[in-house]
């Protein structure tokens, strides 16, 4: 393999660097999976109707052209209430994930060490989409209605 494979090879890895042994290796759930599962380094409780900042003692840097996104479980948010925020990795930012989780539910909810808390999707950027700037925009059926107008 020549060094420019190489180099490509690893520009178009998913590069993780796990800072403690309580760090746990996204993985995924399935073959075709869309995110990788976020592993919680420590225990924490997220408190009724609040929110916690949840470590995973994991770096990592997404391959050129993408960011990761943060994403909730869909079984944590449906059975649980729990969601994600602050959910945007640029790949130049190289400190801890730590993970922001609201509990939107009447109890607290007790995380342990290595409890699945969230998923990594990394999804590509357009990077050089140039910026017009128009009088108005092109009409639409649903033009400026807001949430919920599409439906019934």
């Amino acid at each position: 393999m020549s060094q420019a494979t190489k180099q490509q090879k690893l520009s178009q890895s998913l590069k993780i660097q796990l800072r403690s042994p309580d760090a746990t290796v996204p993985t995924k759930g399935s073959a075709t999976a869309a995110g990788y599962d976020i592993y919680a380094s420590k225990a924490i409780t997220i408190p009724a109707r609040g929110q916690g900042l949840v470590s995973t003692d994991i770096s990592f840097t997404v391959p050129v052209g993408t960011y990761g996104r943060i994403a909730p479980r869909s079984g944590l948010a449906v059975k649980h209430g729990i969601n994600t925020g602050a959910g945007v990795i640029d790949r130049d930012y190289t400190g801890e994930v730590k993970i922001m989780l609201f509990n939107h539910s009447e109890k607290d909810f007790e995380i342990i060490k290595g409890d699945r808390i969230a998923q990594l999707i990394l999804e590509r950027i357009i990077d050089d989409a140039e910026i017009v700037v128009v009088e108005s925009l092109e009409e639409s059926e649903r033009g400026s209605s807001g949430f919920g107008s599409t439906g019934k």
